[in-house]
């Protein structure tokens, strides 16, 4: 039986398509990581980002979420800028990179052809997303990036798409979580100007805004006796 984790096993069956990739690529390049890749960060942390999936020569390869590809670069630098990690980031799952308050996964979590997941897939892949969310006991925002992001989140808390619509910028309250939707961090996004480093930025500091005025109005409360 597959696991019903928010870590599916490293020869996870579920997708036959991404099963047979994977297989192909352990054949081609043995030394990668070539598995579903896990979460990346605490469990206690109170944001958790989406991404869509592993990237073939980045997490795919690493065995880390956004590590090795052009992604990570923007992903990374901003999350250091606004104290969600610490260390230097160096494309490498040895890096020594630390994640602070924040953990990372993936709406799916082995590697697509194309980098394109099909909707069979990430509904089939949507558990693990929905077993993450709730083994994040102090869980308070989640940043998705991208659409498919999104929605996927959305459907793991069983809410509706129609009354959660995706747009960069956007703030959603969804199963007493806060959700920031973003254009996914790509190379593709960058270069054609969809997503400017400044857009990203200006998400991540919203997000850290939010987070910080949870923890003084929380701090308010008067103490249980």
């Amino acid at each position: 039986m597959p696991q019903q984790s928010g870590a599916p096993g490293r020869d996870c069956p579920r997708c036959p398509r991404l099963v047979a990739f994977r297989k192909t690529w352990r054949a081609q390049e043995p030394d990668w990581f070539n598995a579903p890749v896990d979460s990346f960060g605490p469990h206690d942390a109170r944001l958790l980002i989406v991404g869509l999936a592993p990237g073939l020569r980045g997490a795919n390869r690493t065995g880390r979420p956004f590590t090795g590809d052009y992604a990570g670069d923007l992903l990374y630098d901003t999350l250091k800028q606004f104290g969600f990690a610490t260390g230097t980031y160096e494309a490498r799952p040895d890096d020594g990179l630390t994640l602070v308050d924040c953990r990372i996964t993936n709406a799916v979590r082995c590697v697509p052809p194309e980098n394109k997941p099909t909707p069979e897939e990430i509904a089939t892949c949507r558990p693990f997303l929905a077993a993450t969310v709730k083994e994040m006991p102090r869980l308070a925002a989640v940043l998705a990036l991208g659409r498919v992001a999104h929605e996927s989140f959305v459907l793991a808390c069983a809410a509706r798409r129609a009354n959660h619509p995706f747009a960069h910028g956007r703030v959603h309250q969804i199963a007493g979580l806060t959700l920031f939707d973003s254009y996914h961090c790509s190379r593709y996004n960058t270069n054609t100007g969809v997503l400017t480093a400044d857009m990203f930025h200006a998400v991540v500091a919203c997000i850290r805004t939010h987070l910080e005025s949870g923890s003084a109005a929380a701090s308010a409360q008067p103490a249980r006796s």
